[in-house]
């Protein structure tokens, strides 16, 4: 990890404390500037972005209705 210190012009300063402020439960000011790096940096291709897990259904069902509850049990190959 990397440590910097930042001088902020009063026009960001000023629209960080404003949005730290509105929060209900407000972050830690190095939260806000990583996920505006990450953002930032993200959108111009230097960073790789985290992708959401998608999870489709299956275009034909296993037949068993109870997959969801027994789920490690079929993994496992305990239950058939």
């Amino acid at each position: 990890m990397k440590r910097a210190t930042m001088t902020l012009p009063d026009d960001l300063a000023q629209a960080v404390d404003d949005y730290l402020r509105a929060q209900e439960a407000p972050p830690a000011l190095t939260t806000v500037v990583q996920a505006a790096l990450r953002e930032y940096l993200g959108e111009r291709g230097f960073l790789r972005t985290r992708k959401p897990l998608k999870i489709r259904t299956a275009k034909r069902g296993s037949g068993r209705s109870d997959v969801s509850e027994n789920h490690d049990l079929y993994l496992a190959g305990v239950k058939k």
